[in-house]
């Protein structure tokens, strides 16, 4: 096997989705996915799993929005500016490419206020040479992770 996926789709919270294909990831870590059950004010039975830390550093190409498989509400320009601009994903498919199908992963989450959008665990940041940088982790930041890169 040559590689163990196609693509990333993220999911945020306001509806917006953004695909990166293999070719544009330069590094990805996904640590400790777990598996969850859990039931919400007598809705459906779902299985969850969740990450414990998410690290990601993507190439310039994956900057450019694809009608094709991105929805956007909020942005225009791309999905860096998207990304930097607003700490609200949620949840990633890891995109196989293969009979495996699809996982979805969540990301650790804490609501930054009331409203519920803004995830205190994510962080981001771009690179002077146009890499986005992006850690969504409850004790590590993009700058720990990535460092000062500008």
């Amino acid at each position: 096997m040559d590689r163990a996926l196609e693509a990333l789709k993220f999911y945020f919270r306001n509806g917006d989705t953004w695909v990166v294909n293999h070719k544009d990831i330069s590094d990805l870590w996904i640590s400790r996915v777990t598996t969850s059950y859990g039931r919400i004010k007598g809705g459906k039975m779902t299985i969850i799993h969740p990450c414990k830390s998410f690290k990601a550093e993507f190439e310039p190409d994956a900057d450019a929005v694809d009608p094709d498989t991105t929805h956007l509400a909020s942005v225009t320009s791309g999905m860096f500016e998207r990304v930097t601009h607003f700490q609200d994903i949620e949840k990633v498919d890891i995109l196989f490419g293969d009979e495996r199908g699809s996982e979805q992963v969540y990301l650790p989450f804490k609501a930054k206020d009331v409203d519920g959008l803004d995830n205190v665990y994510q962080t981001s940041s771009l690179s002077a040479d146009g890499l986005l940088h992006l850690v969504v982790d409850a004790e590590n930041t993009v700058l720990d992770v990535y460092g000062d890169q500008k």
